[in-house]
């Protein structure tokens, strides 16, 4: 199967790398292309034997599987340029949340699907979130499942969730890295320990909180049990949490939500429904 992906960028190149990592694919049956065609050189360069393509059309005649990795605002253009060159043997496949499925099967004539990656997967962990069109066929359902498993673990959603999901799978890993990053620099100003220790603790501290929650010797709830020893030092400050962080995740959700409705307003403007 030849696999083409339209857009090079973060996330793009992350999902070229897993599955090659993954092993699902081998680099030979990759096309890709990128506006700035450097990027999609700079992967090259990584593995010589992929194919790079000056357009999107030109991927469009190659390839079969297409994932198309831009920019929301971009997604209906880029669409407009390749739905000449598909038939009904392709799959276009949108990584981006604003633009439903619904939408993109009402412009394309093939199957299509939506696969929502995370960073995490590019360590061949963490969840990709599915979603099929109606006209997606069993063949490419089952192709991508096969596919999405060598990186991670597909989950497939409605699409009333698909922003809630998206912001644990895919923002989550941003926003708790930035916590961890608050966590460093308090114990930094507040003790006498360095910066590169402190990092060094608690990156192996996460890498090590994973382990247990990935081998099931823990849920969250029973593992913060077993830490938070009643009238111990962890109990202290598991009380100083529960007092400031207030609702600070509600606010989260608050902002990524309104972000995703300027979003869906933006690319209704371009997407006509059927």
């Amino acid at each position: 199967m030849k696999i083409g992906f339209i857009g090079t960028g973060n996330m793009g190149r992350i999902l070229i790398e897993a599955l090659l990592d993954g092993k699902a694919v081998s680099p030979s049956s990759l096309y890709i292309t990128n506006r700035t065609i450097s990027k999609a050189l700079d992967i090259r360069q990584a593995f010589p034997e992929i194919v790079v393509c000056n357009k999107a059309e030109e991927v469009a005649k190659q390839a079969e599987l297409l994932f198309v990795c831009v920019k929301p605002i971009d997604m209906f253009d880029c669409i407009q340029n390749i739905t000449p060159l598909l038939t009904n043997e392709h799959c276009v496949v949108s990584i981006t949340s604003p633009i439903s499925i619904e939408q993109l099967e009402s412009v394309v004539p093939c199957s299509s699907a939506r696969v929502i990656p995370s960073i995490t997967n590019r360590a061949l962990a963490g969840v990709s979130l599915l979603s099929f069109g109606e006209k997606c066929t069993p063949h490419w359902k089952e192709a991508l499942i096969s596919l999405v498993q060598s990186f991670s673990t597909p989950l497939q959603i409605e699409e009333n969730i698909t922003r809630v999901a998206s912001d644990i799978v895919s923002c989550g890993p941003a926003f708790f890295s930035y916590l961890t990053r608050r966590f460093i620099d308090a114990a930094v100003s507040e003790t006498s320990i360095d910066e590169e220790t402190a990092t060094k603790l608690a990156s192996e501290m996460l890498i090590g909180l994973g382990e247990l929650l990935r081998k099931e010797f823990y849920t969250l709830p029973t593992l913060q049990e077993k830490v938070c020893v009643k009238g111990g030092i962890t109990g202290e400050g598991i009380k100083v949490l529960e007092e400031e962080i207030g609702a600070v995740f509600e606010h989260v959700f608050q902002a990524t939500h309104s972000k995703f409705a300027e979003d869906i307003k933006e690319t209704k403007k371009q997407f006509t429904l059927n």
